[in-house]
């Protein structure tokens, strides 16, 4: 029986589930793969409570969405730079779960064996507004974020 969910990537966790892991292990890495407008405009996971920090790798670029063709090049250099091995858990955080799922993936596929999705990412799905970040998400969760 294989260890990975039908979207070929270790499986899903939220937001809190996410920051517990990271918490508990020294090992585990958080990669946002949001855009750079994104990071800079509505923030950041904020790692260091826990005396670490995230890594930045886009999965697609703004404001075309085109794919970045390196990531997985991009995040594999990252990796080896902090240390982990493919063995290690890596937790994807987009928007809204999403584009997470795509980047958990392409890493498993590159042989990295716990790749996990955080689901609704950063900000959460839109609210009947038409508003994220008021119903799910790493904000909504209450979990440390900072804005440049």
């Amino acid at each position: 029986m294989s260890n990975f969910t039908a979207g070929g990537y270790a499986g899903d966790t939220s937001a809190t589930q996410t920051y517990a892991a990271l918490e508990q292990d020294a090992t585990a890495v958080l990669v946002d793969v949001r855009t750079r407008a994104e990071w800079s405009y509505v923030g950041v996971p904020d790692l260091s409570p826990l005396g670490r920090q995230a890594l930045f790798v886009e999965w697609q670029s703004f404001p075309d969405g085109a794919r970045n063709p390196s990531f997985v090049d991009d995040v594999c250099s990252l990796l080896k730079k902090t240390g982990a091995t493919n063995e290690n858990a890596i937790y994807f955080l987009c928007r809204s779960g999403a584009r997470s799922q795509g980047a958990a993936a392409a890493l498993t596929q590159a042989g990295f064996s716990q790749c996990f999705n955080v689901l609704s990412g950063f900000e959460g799905p839109l609210d009947e507004s038409g508003h994220r970040g008021t119903l799910a998400g790493w904000k909504q969760e209450g979990l440390p974020w900072r804005q440049s």
